[in-house]
């Protein structure tokens, strides 16, 4: 490689002799054809490039295509080399020969002391522009993960508050049950009920078919108000009172003509209060039953969308993923959308970290809900193609127009409202499943319909 070449240069114009003497032992010539890749958008800037001769296209990746950013065509353009002053520093583009050229190439690692020792001033400004830009971008990543986190707890927090406040209201209604069947022993001997009346008293009681009780409220209403009639008819002291309790575990009044089989008017009264109290308790028993049962569930989704007790690395179910998803927006999911499942049977599991995949499933249906906020139809499909899981997230909102799309990718590019939005859900989504993954991720719209698309390959 000539020296003199390098002074021609305007990037070099004030480097001494000796200077560029030193950049060309360092350095090397490159030469490239058409269409050969000379670095790569997100690995590591281990390289500083000088144009010398010939064109080379700079793109940039939106969605999974690689779309024109730049170009480097006049000696002296340069390119990379930031890992010089900021270790770990990445290519921003993606480098392709566009017609045969020469290219200089120097290491950071020994550009960095010799740019060091010549401007050192310079080298500082350069250090601090790249620890304040990383800063920026460290702190508003982090604010996205908080607000994704915000959503997850808020949903979490809203479907666990129904079963907690079932088990509330079920605790203070046993405690009414429980004091009715202390008092009823000495109730039915007072009332003169022989065994052989509350044994079959007590076999009346395990005929009854508990799923009766799920009713409308208007039908339960109306089975309330009968059997109200049918009590005070029979003389039945707070009739009303009874007859709710009895209502609620699906008694009707021709169980109740059987009860008359078995007593008399004078054991009547002490035979259905005990009946109440036993069939109240064993309502709501189940009531709390069935309310931990879905804290439970709910737990345990939180745990699988979480994965905070599995390995970074591993083969993922998306499937499951999916799903525990759904559970963490269950709030989000009840103003009139519906949802339609086309899940692929015996989907392979992929290798990935899942925890970083239930992001992504996140902010896909999470922006899929915000774009039908008058109900739609959410659309989850999963299949296989090739080695490749292909997943996606459609909506029936307005679609998606051109100029959106081609920038959706981008780092806080938004369209949602000031306050509603980062604009980094779906550039870290793109960077998880592109960069993190080796996958791709695109959209598809149309007025009506948008997809967003994710192709995960099995073995990462």
């Amino acid at each position: 490689m000539d020296a003199d070449e390098l002074r021609g240069l305007f990037l070099f114009e004030s480097l001494t002799g000796e200077q560029i003497d030193h950049l060309v032992a360092i350095g090397e010539e490159v030469m490239f054809d058409e269409g050969t890749v000379l670095f790569q958008e997100g690995e590591p800037a281990e390289h500083f490039w000088v144009l010398l001769e010939g064109k080379v296209q700079l793109l940039r990746r939106t969605g999974h295509d690689l779309a024109h950013y730049n170009v480097m065509d006049r000696p002296g353009v340069w390119a990379g080399g930031f890992a010089a002053w900021s270790p770990g520093a990445a290519y921003l583009s993606t480098g392709v020969g566009a017609i045969p050229g020469r290219l200089l190439r120097v290491r950071s690692a020994a550009l960095g002391p010799e740019v060091q020792a010549w401007f050192p001033f310079a080298v500082h400004l350069i250090q601090g522009f790249f620890q304040t830009v990383r800063a920026m971008d460290a702190f508003t990543r982090q604010r996205e993960k908080l607000v994704s986190l915000g959503t997850m707890a808020a949903g979490l927090a809203h479907e666990i508050n129904n079963p907690a406040s079932a088990i509330a209201r079920a605790v203070d209604a046993l405690q009414e049950s429980s004091e009715t069947l202390v008092a009823s022993p000495s109730d039915l001997a007072d009332a003169g009920i022989t065994t052989d009346q509350l044994h079959a008293l007590d076999a009346l009681r395990r005929d009854l078919d508990p799923s009766s009780a799920l009713v409308d409220p208007l039908a339960l209403a109306d089975r309330e108000e009968a059997l109200a009639t049918w009590l005070a008819e029979r003389g039945v002291a707070h009739s009303w009172q009874l007859a709710a309790t009895l209502a609620s575990v699906g008694v009707e009044p021709d169980w109740c003509e059987r009860v008359t089989t078995v007593l008399d008017d004078d054991t009547l009264e002490a035979g259905l209060q005990w009946l109440g109290g036993a069939l109240a308790s064993a309502a709501l028993l189940g009531e709390v039953r069935e309310a931990i049962r879905r804290i439970s569930e709910l737990v345990g989704a939180m745990r699988s969308y979480s994965q905070v007790d599995r390995a970074s690395l591993q083969l993922v179910d998306v499937t499951e993923g999916i799903e525990s998803t759904l559970v963490m927006l269950a709030h989000k999911l009840r103003a009139g959308i519906t949802i339609e499942r086309d899940f692929a049977p015996n989907a392979p599991l992929v290798e990935g970290n899942p925890s970083e995949l239930n992001q992504v499933w996140m902010n896909l249906i999470d922006n899929a809900i915000d774009v039908m906020p008058d109900g739609g139809t959410l659309r989850l499909t999963t299949r296989v193609d090739g080695d490749s899981l292909v997943v996606e997230v459609g909506d029936t909102g307005p679609g998606m127009p051109a100029d959106v799309q081609a920038r959706a990718f981008d780092a806080f590019f938004t369209t949602k409202d000031v306050g509603e939005g980062t604009g980094l859900g779906l550039d870290i989504s793109r960077r998880i499943v592109v960069e993190r993954h080796h996958g791709e991720i695109g959209i598809v719209s149309e007025p009506g319909e948008t997809v967003l698309r994710v192709r995960l390959p099995q073995h990462a």
